[in-house]
């Protein structure tokens, strides 16, 4: 098969969970004897035009001129643009709300189209309601007129099915294995020595970190906590001017998968606070590196952590975990659960087994 993989930041990742996706994806796709590109933005620093067999086009991005959200947009149109000009058997779209208006524009195609959706994008908490319209109606267009549908999340196919009345296919995250961690890593970030609470992720609204951090001060606990992800943003900032002075240090982002490996093996909890859906990558990496995990309670966590870990509603309901003596010992069992079922299920090189028997079942009934 000829595969384009679109819609990222580019590979080598650098940047997140999709970007993640492509280079594992792609990778494995072409140690299956498959020719695959994936498309990058000119501003990725990655300059070579092959990467583990991969091949790389670069595409350009207008980002210093339109800003992100801006630049999303036509970089995603630039890119299908190009993929549709050649004879690709699939075109991958890794996100859907900044790929829909090109799906849409470009419906007379040749070509496959196979979307990811990814979470539901117009539930994000930073949205105002006129953002929250327009973002919900470019996944109902983008859903209608894309070739074919992935869901990475059983919660997300059943959404699909009962807004749109469209089948997709269930293919998860994967996640990588950790081997010896190694806490001496990680010893300059810390500022004291023994157990800490950790958490990874984008500060956003919708992943609860003010609810987290709340829960923590209000919490008998002594011992650091730690956030990690960029806080170069005007809620970064809010977050860390009410949460100065406290026990909670926000140590911007981390790349450095030994690193970040590490950090989740010795954490004594790991707060996971998302809730705007999809298989997130910041929880099965938890799961796979055997962190003790307290999860928001919602469908698109539970579908995937399941009975390894604690979950919590509020702020109120956290604080009350972290104070029982009783939760740390189930560290154990849920650790052990939640590691089975990353075994058995998300493993990277499951993963790109289901997306080559999909493509390849697609191409079959065409």
């Amino acid at each position: 098969m000829k595969i384009a993989i679109l819609g990222t930041r580019g590979i080598p990742n650098n940047y997140g969970g999709f970007e993640q996706c492509a280079e594992s994806l792609s990778v494995g796709l072409v140690a299956k004897g498959h020719e695959v590109t994936v498309y990058n933005p000119d501003f990725h620093p990655y300059t070579k035009n092959d990467f583990n067999g991969v091949k790389i086009k670069h595409i350009h991005s207008p980002q210093n001129f339109l800003g992100t959200a801006g630049s999303n947009f036509v970089f995603d149109y630039l890119c299908l643009n190009d993929a549709l000009s050649s004879s690709y058997d699939i075109i991958l779209e890794l996100g859907l709300i900044t790929a829909a208006p090109s799906i849409i524009f470009c419906r007379k195609r040749k070509n496959i189209i196979v979307t990811n959706l990814d979470g539901l994008e117009w539930k994000r908490a930073k949205w105002n309601p006129f953002i929250r319209f327009i973002t919900k109606s470019l996944e109902r267009f983008g859903v209608y007129f894309s070739d074919f549908i992935i869901s990475d999340n059983t919660a997300i196919q059943k959404y699909i099915l009962d807004q749109y009345n469209k089948e997709s296919e269930f293919i998860a995250y994967g996640a990588r294995k950790v081997d010896n961690p190694q806490r001496s890593l990680i010893t300059k970030y810390l500022k004291k020595e023994g157990d800490y609470v950790l958490t990874i992720a984008r500060l956003e609204p919708e992943n609860n970190l003010e609810l987290m951090c709340d829960a923590f001060i209000n919490s008998k606990s002594k011992i650091p906590y730690y956030i990690i992800g960029n806080h170069a943003t005007s809620y970064g900032e809010f977050l860390k001017n009410k949460y100065e002075g406290t026990e909670i240090y926000f140590l911007g982002a981390i790349f450095n998968k030994e690193e970040l490996d590490a950090f989740r093996s010795y954490s004594l909890f790991y707060l996971h606070g998302h809730s705007v859906g999809g298989t997130n990558p910041a929880l099965i990496e938890a799961m796979s590196s055997q962190s003790f995990i307290i999860c928001h309670n919602n469908e698109f966590n539970k579908s995937v952590l399941q009975e390894g870990g604690l979950y919590f509603n509020n702020s109120e309901s956290l604080t009350a975990i972290l104070d029982n003596k009783e939760s740390i010992k189930k560290r154990s069992a849920c650790v052990k659960f939640s590691l089975k079922r990353i075994d058995e299920n998300y493993r990277w090189h499951i993963i790109v087994d289901k997306y080559e028997k999909y493509f390849l079942k697609i191409l079959d009934n065409k």
